[in-house]
């Protein structure tokens, strides 16, 4: 009974709903990442890798500038960096997009952990170098439960929300959104009809890695102020998932994602209720809520979502 109580207590307190938020935040950011990539036919496993890159990027710039802001821009920079590494080998060079993307994933890895000493002195986890203020709502902070939940939060919470819905209007209601989902169905009659199916493509993956750079940022600065190594945690992966299943939408990948960060939230919640006691041993458990959620409703529902239909396909213009 008294797991049941704590469960309840869980679901009733404001503070569930605004880490779920907050949880959400990078898996938008990096679903989205997902979408512009994908929908324009190249497939975009490479996410973990760039979210890496730049929640270490905006901790070197924050730390050598003193501004925050800086250090998303650069994360922005080399997301997009890393992005056209990418891009230039699945659609130039016609190179497998998941080979590639893993490669960038172990580059990533391999980078970030080298320059860990040579720029901070000591490898594992840097020092505190600064973090994004929350920033309060006048008004909608003092109305009860919602204002503790939307009231005040960090400015990355509401530019990933402001980024569904620009992406949405900006896939379906525009002609060069109209041009990127044409060439991720069938590129050679888009060809045809003059569009320029490389440009696009580029423009997916370069995107895919603005997202997924801000993603990284988030994680470290918006969220901690501080990096450590693979802090992404597979979180790239899971906004793979969330793209998926969301469709291949900027709002059903914000859904899923919202999904993702509601289990994490839960977890978070449940191990820290003074009605339960969470054995160290069994703590780890609980932190893998948000994977065993991602293996159970990929294998319940992968199958029923339909990829674009050049998605992952490299596209060779005749001669």
């Amino acid at each position: 009974m008294r797991i049941l109580e704590a469960i309840f207590l869980v679901f009733i307190n404001p503070l569930f709903y605004k880490i779920t938020l907050t949880a959400s935040t990078p898996l938008i950011f990096a679903a989205l990442g997902g979408v512009y990539s994908e929908i324009t036919g190249v497939v975009n496993i490479a996410l973990e890798g760039i979210m890496l890159i730049g929640a270490f990027t905006s901790v070197v710039f924050t730390w050598l500038t003193g501004n925050v802001w800086i250090g998303v821009f650069m994360a922005i920079v080399s997301g997009v960096a890393l992005a056209w590494l990418h891009a230039w080998g699945s659609i130039k060079w016609a190179g497998d997009q998941v080979v590639l993307g893993t490669a960038i994933i172990l580059i990533a890895q391999g980078v970030t952990g080298f320059l860990m000493e040579p720029i901070f002195g000591k490898p594992g986890q840097t020092d505190f170098v600064g973090k994004i203020e929350e920033i309060k709502i006048p008004g909608v902070a003092k109305v009860p439960f919602i204002g503790k939940i939307i009231g005040e939060l960090s400015p990355m919470v509401y530019i990933a929300f402001a980024s569904v819905v620009f992406s949405w209007w900006l896939i379906y209601k525009t002609k060069l959104g109209l041009r990127m989902r044409s060439v991720g169905e069938n590129p050679e009659a888009a060809d045809t009809l003059g569009v320029n199916v490389y440009g696009i493509r580029y423009f997916g993956v370069l995107m895919s890695g603005v997202f997924a750079g801000i993603a990284g940022a988030y994680l470290s600065i918006g969220e901690v102020g501080h990096f450590r190594e693979l802090m992404t945690g597979g979180r790239g992966f899971i906004a793979l998932a969330a793209m998926i299943l969301g469709k291949w939408n900027p709002v059903g990948a914000m859904l899923v994602s919202i999904l993702f960060g509601a289990s994490s939230a839960f977890a978070n919640q449940l191990q820290s209720s003074s009605l339960i006691h969470v054995p160290a041993t069994v703590k780890p458990l609980f932190d893998m809520i948000p994977f065993i959620l991602t293996i159970i409703v990929v294998a319940g529902f992968v199958g029923r979502s339909r990829p674009p239909k050049a998605d992952g396909i490299p596209y060779e213009k005749e001669a």
